[in-house]
């Protein structure tokens, strides 16, 4: 049986930790420990926050209480939370690298020691699991960023960044959701909106997905973009079989 602790955190959340380590199995428990306790619909659950190694449940205390729900989380750790995670939901996200929206793009490269067109390559020939998400609305931390490219920050952070925009900051890559300032090295832009206030969903990503990156042209970009402003744009979405 995996080690999993109970501990309460503040006065109506419960923290379920998996482990003390980034791993894509300890993350794959949580995604499918969040399935598991949607599928039960416990009442007084208000929400369920996955992060590297825990899985934060918001509860209403008048509702259920502390140990009531602790007995129920505790009773997952029991259970085989494997089943089924070796399904995964892949995202396809096009971007556009370089130019305007990714003008940082040769000093990654220059960092590395390649070619525009070999870190291109590598940032978008594999597939990156969504750990968690956080500091803005549907800002996704990924996993599996090539050690080659990882590249430092910006030294000033630039005070504003648009949505849309791709970028690596240390050992990190991600998709900037919202204008926001940041400090992080920027390589492309998608059209996508991965995040999107008129929607009934606004968040298009969650935890335990993963995002596959698929370079474009300015055609195709101003193609998607004018899909995606008018909320008709459908992302292509694999799910595969494997880790």
């Amino acid at each position: 049986m995996h080690n999993i602790s109970v501990k309460p955190e503040g006065d109506a959340s419960l923290l379920i930790v998996f482990g003390n380590e980034v791993n894509p199995e300890i993350n794959r428990r949580i995604a499918a420990a969040v399935k598991l306790i949607r599928s039960q619909h416990i009442e007084g659950i208000v929400d369920l926050i996955p992060s590297y190694c825990a899985l934060l449940v918001n509860y209403n205390p008048y509702v259920i209480s502390y140990e009531k729900l602790k007995k129920r989380a505790e009773k997952l750790a029991s259970m085989d939370l494997s089943v089924g995670s070796d399904v995964r939901k892949v995202f396809e996200i096009p971007v556009l690298y370089g130019g305007e929206g990714g003008p940082d793009i040769g000093f990654i490269a220059e960092h590395a020691g390649m070619s525009v067109q070999e870190v291109i390559d590598l940032h978008s020939g594999r597939d990156y699991l969504i750990y968690m998400l956080g500091f803005l609305p549907g800002f996704c931390y990924l996993g599996g960023l090539d050690e080659r490219i990882h590249t430092p920050r910006l030294a000033n952070p630039r005070i504003r960044i648009p949505a849309g925009s791709v970028g690596i900051g240390g050992s990190a890559t991600g998709i900037y959701p919202m204008d926001s300032p940041g400090g992080w090295q920027l390589m492309g832009l998608t059209p996508v909106k991965t995040y999107d206030p008129n929607k009934e969903v606004p968040i298009l990503l969650e935890a335990g997905n993963y995002i596959r990156f698929v370079p474009i042209d300015e055609a195709e970009f101003a193609r998607i973009k004018e899909l995606a402003d008018k909320g008709e744009y459908e992302c292509v979405v694999h799910e595969e079989t494997g880790a």
